[in-house]
């Protein structure tokens, strides 16, 4: 999920698309996650409703308030991931 959230974070895209920015993940896993997150308001589903059928993903203002507080976090384990990684395990 955290993939596909920072996926959209500069804009929509479409399936495809973040199936290219998302390497690795299967059709089915990428479908799923994104359903969980437009049941839980971050994501946004735009179907044009067009043939060939054009669906794109967006980031709803949860989600990028969301997106936000992860960009925080990312930074701060940039700065600290020696310090964690020295830790005994």
């Amino acid at each position: 999920a955290l993939l596909v959230l920072h996926a959209l974070a500069n804009g929509a895209l479409r399936n495809g698309q973040l199936m290219t920015q998302i390497q690795g993940i299967s059709q089915k896993m990428l479908t799923q996650t994104i359903r969980r997150l437009e049941i839980n308001g971050l994501v946004a589903r735009h179907d044009f409703k067009t043939i060939p059928p054009k669906v794109e993903y967006s980031l709803t203002e949860f989600g990028k308030s969301f997106n936000n507080v992860l960009i925080t976090l990312d930074d701060w384990l940039d700065e600290h991931i020696p310090d964690l990684m020295a830790l005994p395990a």
